[in-house]
């Protein structure tokens, strides 16, 4: 107890001011953005790209169909962008990609902030995020987490939400370990046959209002086993899903900006 009531007092505090202070930094990656200036339409991101998320679709601005990526399926994996021979794209650090709507995220312009937060200032989120919660929750939010064929990956994430440095208890959100005491069903993977079931079930336990949200571009689309004899093509296809956070895996700042909009659409 000793050691401990030192080290609070030798490190402070270490939780990320985010949502109250936007994430800046080098390291972090999100979606793929192309300068048509520079591309020649060689199709070497297309060949490059693993999961199929890179087509080729009308550009108003440009007089020839240009590459454009489906960010439901992109893992953020770089391929493109190290095979692209003139440097026309590049992993931005754009991970506030959340959608109410799949189709918002295929192949149309991103927005970080949309219609239903549009204008709303950084600095601002947490409070709206306490409020939404306090209004539709009655104070607190629980959420059940669901691996539905995953590869951890988004699952770690989701883990690092209750560290001390991201701490999403200071929002009024915690998370159960029943689904019958669950608001929110934050689900990951691309649902296998053997977790098909078991999505439902949990599903059904849960009460009415509920939220289910998609995390990961294999819980938005299926991702890397797209197609796959083994599995759903995403959770939508079992579910109705309110909220898509695409990512591979999606960063703990880009969960709780889905989480937000989740909590909007109710």
């Amino acid at each position: 107890m000793h050691n401990t009531i030192k080290k609070l007092f030798q490190h402070g505090t270490v939780t990320v001011d985010y949502p109250k202070k936007p994430i800046k930094s080098s390291f972090i990656t999100g979606i793929p953005e192309f300068d048509y200036d520079k591309c020649t339409r060689c199709k070497s991101c297309v060949n490059s790209c693993p999961t199929g998320a890179i087509v080729f679709v009308d550009n108003d601005k440009q007089k020839e169909k240009s590459p454009a990526v489906n960010v439901d399926e992109c893992i953020f994996c770089r391929f493109c962008e190290e095979a692209c021979p003139n440097g026309a794209v590049c992993l931005s650090n754009k991970f506030e990609l959340a959608q109410k709507s799949r189709d918002a995220l295929r192949t149309t312009p991103i927005c970080v902030i949309d219609d239903d937060v549009k204008g709303l200032e950084y600095e601002l989120l947490g409070t709206q995020l306490k409020e939404k919660v306090s209004k539709i929750f009655g104070k607190s939010l629980n959420i059940r987490e669901v691996d539905a064929g995953s590869c951890n990956g988004c699952d770690n994430e989701i883990m690092a939400l209750n560290g001390p440095y991201n701490d999403i208890e200071r929002f009024g959100i915690h998370f159960v370990a029943s689904p019958r005491h669950a608001d929110m069903l934050l689900v990951t993977g691309c649902v296998t046959r053997n977790m098909e079931e078991a999505l439902i079930k949990t599903y059904n336990a849960a009460p009415t209002p509920k939220l289910v949200v998609a995390v990961g571009a294999c819980a938005c689309s299926g991702g890397i086993f797209k197609n796959s004899y083994a599995g759903k093509n995403g959770v939508d296809s079992v579910l109705p899903v309110d909220v898509y956070i695409p990512g591979c895996p999606p960063r703990p700042q880009a969960l709780i900006y889905g989480i937000l909009k989740a909590i909007g659409r109710m």
